[in-house]
């Protein structure tokens, strides 16, 4: 016999932890006669509407007993019981008045209204083609008005009042796929609630539990126009636990529960009420690689299945419950309890179609295996995560149960895995042409959530239309989450998230002037004086860019499943002729080798026109209308339509080179010696296990060839590997610098230059579960100091190398962020100066906070590194990151170059190392156009050869590439050849 607590139903028992419904408390014994009967009346009536379809033979056999078995007497809290039966089959979703609110659940008393005037609003209804001129009044957290607004509405009530001047406005931005709040920035041990260690089949963990509202990704997402974000668990477990929508508002209230879009009614113990739709609950499940801590794919999907059939056998198991109470056979459950369990009640959930379930999953395998889940146990799944493969395999994506799912893709984050590698920058276009609803993520802080636009911007440049491109951030996601009632669509009743923009959208590097969450204000406050968007005055800046077409390149990646040849069209030897070109940046030679100069299109009335350019034998002879001439001869034409010629950019920072797929230790150079942490073999000869990247050069990957293919012509790599926010090892060993697209380490021009530099990484390890375990900062300073003064004998390659830093020959470059280490460093470099009586070539690099050392750094001719070039507070010594517009008038770049500081730009992610020339254009933007187009360049070229001595071993035989439709810094062009002198050839892409 169940245990029984008074006033509720019998405990139901089972092994394991569990809770007791108290579905109603014991009816008073001195209730009148007539509520007895009403009771009774409800429950005959409640056998008629029992559900039409049975899910167990269990409640379809209590079913049939209906018609033979009269009612018995009710139980005193039948009336709980049947409501809460009743409100099983209550399904979320918005009531039909939900837009004629009169007030947001979440507005602040005290908020005045705004009226933003004059704007040219993207609503991002009918599917992005929307969009109305005119007005939009903000009021009580909501859209009040659109369009025409009489003064009557807002004249009399102390209304703040905004002039857009036709700006853009659209909705705030949605992230469906962030760790924002888990993975604090920056990163401390007593904030980092990712992800659990404590089984693979976790439904019952709530993100919201260990939300951090202190979390100074915050305010920089919101900086980017992000305004919502789905807080997902981390993708380590296979049911990583229930995700939650929040909005990036700190609230009144400052808890992470008042910033929860629509909580559900588990979370705080209310219940709902069986008369008004329900509200979403979300969760996030995984496979693939990321759960391999628990087993191979086979145990993960056993995994899956498993809970899904103890979740069904509770569902089951309520439902023969409710069936026997609603048919009032009371006497049948006097001594049951209501079934429940609170580590499967997410899932039973699940399956009755009231959660938005994320699956993390990028194979075709992992996909299918997935689909065949939800078409097992009947639940439907809301999107796909990470969906690398997806585009390889709509036919499979349709067969989903209940409807095809969103597919949540990043712009080009292909080959950091293995299930990534066939991943593709077409594929948001590929999957939309398949008619599947398309989202932008940034799987925050894998890539930076304030970044999200840039994902939509890409996608529209390999060929996303503008508005489809634009709704995968707003409207897409939030009607994945059942939420575009009130979010990712403004329309009146909706939330009032808006942000108004400096340019178009999908411009690169447009940025928000304001951002409003449920109308209060977030960002753009006038007292502020950030100065936004200068040099944005131009009317091209209103449109959408033209970018070019990606058409050949698309049917490649579908044919070839992502892996389509890397190989140019061909190459040629003898003269070709490049026409219609508008600007033309070469280095110069002689004495000042390695300078870039513009000779067209960039100052004056010379920037109207075009101009043409002879090449022969992969030297530019001619510059000017008389090669038009010159070009009649030419063994190939290439029309530019108004495009560049550019120095080839150089990568610095990442792995390039040294492995095909950065989580894939076998395609790569393997676990290299780290004397803090053990002694070096002894066969080595060398205490410190000091290695060259040239012994493990890897020529013809296809990070390598992507990025050859995007302008990105040279790489210089070290052993200071860098993913996401982690520090590599102390030593870093000699990097080494060579052509991305060279077939072989023995090819004549492949290996510019064998010993590059010499590298280490000082700083704080962040205590993240895969960051190595970094010894004292004291340790490596001291370390560093004994080395640099003679501390191993130079017959040893460690003695040796440091002896040349420390004399000058090489440079040191050192991976180091805090502006507090530094500050040490450019000490022990006077030092050891002094003592030796030489002169180091210091150079930092990432250098996160060296912008507040900018005086000294270049008093002390230390050179600088940004990589990336975007800063982000990942650890704590990044923690004072310079935000740049809209929050900071000041990038960090731009004050280094004022006070004369040599810069260059790098990039750590391998795959991402193809949008160099996008990363330049947009510092350029975010300096208000401080930098020239000249100086924008050299960052990425002339300055890093400065800095890495490379000047006489690039110089004028350094490659050009030439860009067709537009400017090599935005979205309007691509690469179309790649002028090489030391080949003596132009490769035509």
């Amino acid at each position: 016999m169940p245990e029984k607590i008074p006033g509720s139903l019998p405990t139901y028992k089972q092994a394991g932890p569990h809770t007791t419904r108290n579905l109603g408390q014991t009816e008073d014994s001195t209730q009148s006669t007539g509520s007895s009967f009403r009771l009774l009346i409800y429950a005959l009536f409640a056998a008629f509407i029992v559900h039409a379809s049975s899910r167990s033979s269990l409640v379809s056999s209590f079913r049939t007993r209906l018609s033979v078995q009269p009612p018995t007497q009710a139980l005193p809290n039948a009336a709980a019981i049947l409501r809460h039966c009743a409100s099983l089959r209550a399904m979320p979703g918005p009531s039909a008045d939900f837009l004629e609110r009169d007030s947001s659940d979440r507005y602040e008393p005290g908020t005045r209204p705004t009226l933003i005037k004059n704007v040219t609003l993207w609503t991002g209804a009918r599917n992005g083609t929307e969009v109305v001129y005119g007005d939009i009044l903000l009021d009580k957290g909501l859209v009040r008005s659109i369009g025409h607004i009489p003064r009557a509405l807002y004249v009399d009530r102390d209304t703040e009042v905004v002039d857009a001047h036709g700006a853009w406005v659209t909705p705030g931005l949605v992230d469906l796929n962030a760790h924002i709040g888990l993975f604090s920035a920056p990163a401390t041990a007593g904030a980092l609630d990712y992800s659990s260690s404590h089984g693979p089949i976790l439904p019952w963990l709530r993100t919201i539990d260990g939300f951090n509202t202190h979390d100074d990704a915050f305010a920089l997402a919101v900086a980017g126009g992000v305004t919502t974000v789905q807080v997902v668990p981390g993708s380590e477990n296979v049911i990583g636990g229930q995700a939650f929508m929040v909005k990036l508002r700190k609230t009144s209230e400052r808890t992470p529960s008042s910033m929860l879009i629509e909580p559900p009614y588990a979370l705080n113990g209310s219940k709902p009420d069986p008369n008004l739709p329900g509200r979403w609950r979300y969760l996030m499940q995984s496979c693939g690689e990321n759960v391999k801590g628990y087993g191979n794919r086979m145990d993960i999907v056993w995994a899956l299945r498993s809970a899904y059939a103890e979740a069904r056998r509770v569902r089951d198991a309520q439902d023969a419950f409710c069936a026997r109470a609603e048919a009032g056979l009371w006497n049948e459950i006097s001594d049951d309890s209501y079934p429940e369990d609170l580590r499967w009640e997410t899932l039973v959930d699940v399956l009755r179609g009231r959660v938005k379930v994320s699956m993390q999953c990028s194979e075709a395998v992992d996909l299918d295996a997935a689909i065949r889940l939800s078409q097992e146990f009947k639940f439907r799944i809301a999107s796909f995560h990470n969906a690398h493969e997806a585009y390889t395999v709509p036919g499979l994506l349709k067969t989903t149960y209940g409807g095809i799912p969103t597919i949540a893709l990043f712009a080009d984050e292909s080959r950091n895995k293995r299930e990534a590698y066939r991943g593709s920058e077409f594929a948001p276009r590929v999957l939309a042409d398949y008619g599947f609803p398309v989202a932008m993520q940034s799987n925050h802080p894998t890539l930076n959530s304030r970044d999200l636009l840039f994902e939509a911007q890409q996608a529209h440049y390999y060929g996303l239309p503008p508005p489809l491109a634009l709704v995968s951030v707003t409207s897409i996601p939030a009607a994945a989450a059942g939420l575009s009632h009130r979010i990712g669509i403004l329309r009146e009743g909706a939330d009032a998230d808006v942000v108004l923009w400096d340019s178009h959208p999908l411009q690169l590097g447009a940025t928000p002037r304001k951002v409003w969450v449920d109308g209060i204000l977030q960002v753009g406050n006038d007292s502020d004086h950030v100065r936004i968007g200068l040099g944005k005055t131009s009317p091209e800046w209103l449109d959408p860019p033209q970018v070019p077409n990606f058409d050949v390149e698309r049917e490649a990646a579908i044919k070839y499943e992502g892996l389509a040849p890397l190989v140019p069209q061909k190459v040629v030897t003898g003269r070709v002729a490049l026409r219609n070109v508008k600007e033309v940046f070469l280095r110069q030679s002689g004495d000042e080798a390695g300078v870039v100069v513009s000779h067209f299109g960039l100052d004056g009335t010379a920037n109207a026109g075009v101009t043409h350019v002879t090449v022969d034998r992969g030297r530019v002879t001619c510059v000017g209308p008389v090669c038009e001439g010159e070009g009649r001869n030419a063994e190939v034409v290439v029309d530019l339509r108004g495009g560049t010629i550019a120095p080839g950019m150089m990568a610095f920072g990442s792995a390039l080179g040294v492995e095909e797929i950065e989580s894939e230790p076998s395609t790569g150079d393997g676990v290299l010696f780290d004397p803090f942490k053990g002694d070096v073999p002894s066969i080595m000869g060398d205490y410190g296990g000091l290695t060259r990247v040239d012994d493990a050069l890897l020529f013809g990957t296809r990070n390598a060839l992507v990025a050859h293919r995007a302008g990105v012509t040279y790489a210089t790599t070290s052993f200071v590997q860098s993913p996401l926010f982690l520090r590599g090892k102390f030593i870093g060993g000699l990097s080494a610098t060579f052509r991305t697209g060279a077939p072989n380490a023995l090819e004549r021009t492949a290996i510019i230059k064998s010993v590059t530099a010499l590298h280490i990484s000082i700083g704080r390890a962040p205590p993240t579960f895969n960051s190595p375990q970094a010894p004292s900062l004291s340790s490596q300073i001291a370390t560093l100091r004994r080395l640099l003064l003679e501390g191993e004998d130079t017959r040893t390659q460690t003695g040796e190398w440091f002896k040349k830093a420390a004399e000058g020959t090489i440079p040191l470059v050192i991976d180091v962020s805090s502006a507090d280490i530094m500050a040490t460093l450019i000490r022990l470099k006077n030092e050891v100066e002094e003592k030796r009586g030489t002169y180091m070539h210091m150079v930092f690099s990432r250098a996160t906070e060296a912008y507040l050392l900018a005086k000294e750094i270049a008093h002390a001719d230390v050179g600088v590194i940004l990589s990336p070039p975007r800063q982000y507070p990942w650890s704590w010594d990044d923690r004072r990151a310079l935000a740049g517009p809209p929050l900071t008038n000041e990038t960090a770049l731009a004050i280094l170059l004022k006070h004369g500081v040599t810069v260059g730009l790098g990039n750590w992610h391998t795959s991402r190392v193809q949008d160099t020339r996008f990363d330049v254009g947009w510092a350029v933007l975010e300096s208000n156009n401080w930098i020239n187009k000249r100086q924008a360049y050299e960052l990425v070229s002339t300055n890093l050869e400065k800095l890495l001595d490379l000047e006489g071993w690039v110089g004028d035989m350094g490659d050009l590439v030439a860009y067709e439709g537009g400017s090599a810094l935005d979205f309007t062009s691509k690469p179309v050849a790649i002028v090489s002198p030391a080949k003596a050839a132009v490769e035509l892409l």
